[in-house]
């Protein structure tokens, strides 16, 4: 058997996963947008009309806004706070351990993690107001029961769960950095903040715009965070897309519907991709 034969022999299972778990049920998401079906009985094709739907959709409307929200919080926020850790870590003594530490909520289970954070969110017994009230003597507002904080408080969780992830990323990269460059910069006199805008931060721009692309992919999709805590409320102040996706499909059986929501969420994320692609060859560096 030659080499090539022997490679495609190794990628078979992954390659046979790949097309039962993700192009065939892809391609079902379309099939199934073009048409009318409740899960049980017969399908009737309907064209775009389901797509029609979904754009006249309040319900739609409300769940982009929350999702557009809950992005711009937790993306800069999650990326900044990500870089700094890295940047205190990448120096230190016993990173190993800081590592584990930081990463061990990523590998924990989202609902447990959404769980926990319930109890501490609580307006009557959370342990956050019960701090605020006993230390700074401040009533703590109800984090997850209010919609100026519902969004925030989801946010907030999302930034510490995801925090290891993104934290090894930049690890990884900072420890890419070629040490000529810094010793270089520190021969010509530049002090810590010059040599992080100057040396570290433009080699880094490779690993920010994968992270960020991922963070934005992976905050559009947000379920387990708003469906655990909130249930999409108050009202439906925590109503994503993704929220509006599994309640077309699994609570009112229109899985037409949920198919066309999924497909405009396909469709959003892959323009919001091509953006960043285009954008990234103006700040992305490659070569110093």
């Amino acid at each position: 058997m030659s080499e090539a034969l022997w490679g495609y022999f190794f990628i078979l299972p992954q390659m046979i996963g790949l097309v039962a778990f993700a192009l065939i049920p892809l391609i079902m998401v379309f099939i199934y947008s073009a048409n009318s079906w409740d899960g049980l009985g017969p399908m009737s094709l309907v064209g775009f009309q389901n797509y029609l739907d979904q754009f006249s959709s309040p319900d739609l409307h409300i769940a982009l806004w929350n999702t557009l929200y809950y992005t711009i919080l937790t993306v800069p926020g999650g990326l900044i706070l990500a870089l700094l850790v890295a940047l205190g870590l990448n120096n230190v003594r016993g990173k190993t351990v800081y590592r584990v530490i930081y990463f061990m909520p990523v590998v924990t289970s989202s609902v447990a993690v959404a769980v926990i954070w319930g109890w501490l969110l609580n307006s009557d017994f959370g342990l956050i107001n019960v701090l605020l009230k006993d230390w700074f003597h401040i009533h703590g507002p109800g984090w997850i029961t209010d919609s100026r904080f519902v969004i925030p408080s989801i946010a907030m969780l999302s930034i510490w769960s995801s925090l290891g992830f993104n934290m090894i990323i930049f690890l990884a990269g900072l420890q890419g950095i070629p040490a000529t460059y810094a010793e270089a910069a520190r021969i010509d006199g530049a002090n810590r903040l010059q040599l992080f805008f100057g040396v570290t931060l433009p080699m880094l721009t490779p690993t920010l715009f994968f992270t960020t692309v991922l963070s934005v992919i992976s905050s559009f999709q947000v379920f387990d965070q708003a469906f655990v805590l909130t249930g999409g409320g108050p009202g439906k102040d925590s109503y994503t897309i993704v929220y509006h996706i599994y309640h077309l499909g699994f609570e009112q059986n229109q899985f037409g519907g949920a198919s066309a929501a999924a497909v405009i969420l396909f469709a959003i994320l892959l323009v919001l991709t091509l953006i960043q692609l285009w954008f990234q060859r103006r700040w992305v560096t490659y070569d110093v």
